[in-house]
């Protein structure tokens, strides 16, 4: 999984890029093949090269405007950084970089005209853009498709028509439970830009902290943003630092349940009295603080977290109207988000004054009331310019047609929503903080009304707890083509209970990338294998060209294993962490340490892992020149146990060495299903033993309701070459 920012890996070979002048016109015995992600959506390659030497000339159709010149000073840096000098003039003869680009009053709206075009031959490139946003794309295309494994870096002739599937491609970016740094949004900002996504949904206020200076209502950051908060002149910085990569800024000030930072500023506000506080948490629940930033991981009263304001009490509107018109002044873009999840009905209907309130204005249950509520936050929006957005709670009741519905609790709610005229973003299928892996998220098309949802218990009106809104429904109709029309896209949320700033590099690619993917590239373009292969070299490309997640990865295994990095380094490389929020469920045992932890540093994508199991399904499938590889990779994987266990400590890493004690067995199993001979019923048995015991380890996070109440495995780490043992002892005699 480590690797240095000054290596490149093949495909996409990066070091030299872009460097034109000197040209040739050869075909390769072995046709290149760029590791785009995502996919074009048409791409036509010869097969014959353009040798590029220094920095290509660049021609403009038209006088480009502020904007565009940014956009090629940040091309041209980008191949400064792979040691091409800024500025280098081309020789006589070189390589011209063409470009011509449309007019697009629409840029940075959802009608944003995102399409280009790329022609390729000998002598030059030219790229035609629909608009700004086009040509920003299209270098972020010519940056994958560079080669420079060979004496000269080459890039493939050919021709490139593309354009987005889907007009929303977004990450969500929680910054209320764990606060990030200007620079780390910035980073995740360029690999936005490098994977054409367009939309940073940034939540901004939840019951953990609230972000965003107010000057009307100061008590918010000053209070209930624990001294972690974004200034007003911050927020401008990284709206006009998006908007120059083409990424528009979508903020979520989520309203009337998740509140508590809200709250505890304006107790005034709150449905419950009097307020929960921290001390309540504490109670009742582990609570753990990191940089002044309040922490919770409590499965007994999840609802302390989700602490509802009060829609019956006119002060509720009159702070919205006041907080709403604010930040509609702040944030330019015309969609803005107001949650609208998890508010827990009991909240409202346990207090006499509200229940009291519900009857006597014909209100049948909560979301009849929230109902009613969303549709006055909706027309305080609608004066100041807004379009509202809602996660799919607010629909359960008749809300207006025009407030986009989020689907994130399952994919039949994009069925739903659809049906009654909402248009949608989808987010059920995409939440990287279950920490699955990416051909998950890669499989789940935003079309699909028959998902796997997030699988909840949560409680339901009567208190008791529910899940079946949750869960896929088989029997769902498919969307018809009108209701196709309403699906605008779809968004990656990072929620961070288990995120620190440190580790959300990580936590956010390569897997972003794939769903990046999804969102952008045709229908049909599906293949896991295809996917698997790519991502370390996307990885790669976004890591030279400033993403830190190995940094960061390193650094973390420095901090736990100084005295030798090489055993931990493999063994995480060999790991991924327990899924569907099993990790939640550790930390309500370990607290903030679980973010020091061997499974905070593991990825959900095991790189080192999908090459092993594939090299293993070749040699299953009869290809035996592999062997020797499996062999050598077999061996080193046994042979890091003797050292891991040697480790001094800490008590995080004595936590997980029966984890390396299995990868040494399971290795041993498969070095001995590589050797010749028969097998007896004992090695069969014994095998099956192994294999069963990492059944049971996987099964134990499959699902939410496994995570909630099944042991896991030591230290929260699944051992990713299980699939590749499987596939040796399945051939073994």
């Amino acid at each position: 999984m480590f690797h240095s920012n000054v290596v490149f890996r093949s495909g996409l070979a990066l070091s030299a890029l872009l460097l034109s002048c000197a040209t040739t016109n050869t075909a390769r015995a072995v046709p290149l093949t760029p590791a785009f992600m995502p996919q074009p959506a048409q791409s036509t390659l010869n097969g014959k090269t353009i040798g590029l030497a220094t920095l290509p000339k660049v021609v403009w159709a038209q006088a480009p405007s502020p904007l565009l010149r940014r956009a090629l000073a940040r091309f041209e840096a980008r191949l400064g950084q792979i040691g091409i000098v800024p500025g280098a003039k081309a020789t006589k003869g070189g390589v011209v970089l063409r470009i011509k680009v449309g007019k697009d009053p629409a840029y940075l709206s959802l009608d944003a005209r995102e399409g280009y075009t790329l022609d390729l031959s000998s002598k030059e490139i030219v790229l035609t853009a629909d608009g700004p946003a086009g040509v920003i794309y299209g270098f972020a295309t010519l940056l994958q498709m560079i080669d420079t494994q060979g004496a000269v870096p080459v890039l493939m002739q050919g021709h490139i028509v593309d354009s987005p599937r889907f007009k929303w491609r977004g990450l969500m970016i929680d910054v209320s439970r764990h606060f990030q740094s200007l620079d780390t949004l910035k980073r995740q900002l360029d690999a936005m830009e490098l994977t054409k996504l367009n939309v940073m949904h940034w939540h901004l206020s939840d019951g953990t902290g609230f972000r965003v200076e107010s000057k009307r209502l100061p008590l918010l950051q000053q209070v209930g943003g624990h001294s972690r908060y974004y200034t007003q002149a911050q927020v401008k910085e990284i709206i006009a630092y998006a908007a120059d990569r083409g990424i528009r800024i979508v903020p979520e000030f989520d309203v009337p349940g998740h509140t508590l930072a809200i709250l505890t500023a304006y107790p005034d506000l709150a449905a419950q009295q009097p307020v929960p506080t921290v001390q309540d948490w504490q109670q009742d629940c582990r609570v753990a603080s990191s940089n002044d930033d309040v922490t919770t991981h409590c499965t007994k009263h999840p609802d302390l977290n989700m602490a509802a304001m009060d829609p019956t009490n006119d002060k509720v509107l009159g702070f919205a109207r006041t907080l709403f018109g604010e930040m509609a002044a702040l944030f330019p873009d015309r969609y803005f988000h107001t949650g609208g999840d998890e508010v827990v009905a009991r909240q409202w209907s346990d207090n006499p004054q509200i229940a009291a309130y519900m009857k006597a204005h014909g209100f049948a249950d909560a979301p009849a009331l929230q109902a009613a509520f969303t549709a006055e936050i909706e027309k305080i929006l609608s004066a100041d310019g807004k379009i509202m957005m809602g996660w799919d709670e607010v629909s359960e009741a008749p809300i207006p047609k025009n407030v986009v519905v989020e689907a994130w609790r399952g994919s039949k709610w994009v069925g739903t929503a659809t049906r009654l005229g909402h248009p949608v973003v989808v987010s059920s299928g995409y939440y990287l903080d279950l920490l699955t892996p990416s051909s998950k998220h890669y499989a789940v098309d935003p079309y699909d009304t028959r998902a796997d949802g997030l699988a909840f218990r949560l409680p339901g009106k009567d208190g008791k707890p529910v899940n079946e809104a949750f869960m896929r429904d088989p029997n769902a109709p498919p969307l018809d083509n009108a209701q196709k029309k309403l699906v605008l896209g779809g968004e990656a949320p990072l929620w961070t209970e288990i995120v620190s700033d440190e580790m959300v590099d990580e936590r956010l690619w390569p897997r972003s990338a794939a769903i990046a993917e999804r969102f952008w590239s045709p229908q049909s373009v599906i293949d896991t294998d295809a996917l698997n292969r790519r991502l370390p070299e996307v990885l790669n490309l976004l890591e030279h060209f400033g993403l830190q997640a190995s940094d960061h990865q390193a650094r973390m295994i420095a901090r736990l294993t100084p005295q030798n990095i090489v055993p931990l380094t493999q063994l995480v490389a060999l790991t991924v962490p327990v899924r569907n929020y099993a990790i939640n469920r550790l930390a309500d045992r370990k607290g903030e340490a679980i973010l020091l932890s061997p499974a905070a540093v593991a990825s959900a994508d095991s790189f080192e892992g999908n090459a092993f199991n594939a090299l293993a399904a070749r040699y299953a499938a009869g290809d035996g020149s592999v062997a020797a590889s499996l062999q050598e990779k077999l061996t080193r994987y046994e042979a890091n146990d003797v050292a891991f266990q040697a480790l001094p400590g800490p008590d995080c890493v004595n936590e997980v060495k029966p984890i390396s004690r299995q990868i040494a067995a399971l290795s041993r199993l498969g070095l001995d299903a590589l050797q010749p001979g028969e097998k007896g019923r004992a090695w069969h048995d014994h095998a099956d033993a192994l294999l069963a015991e990492q059944d049971k380890a996987y099964a134990a996070s499959a699902d939410h309701d496994a995570s909630n109440h099944m042991a896991q495995p030591p230290g929260g780490l699944l051992i990713a070459i299980v699939p590749g043992i499987r596939s040796l002892v399945s051939v073994a005699k």
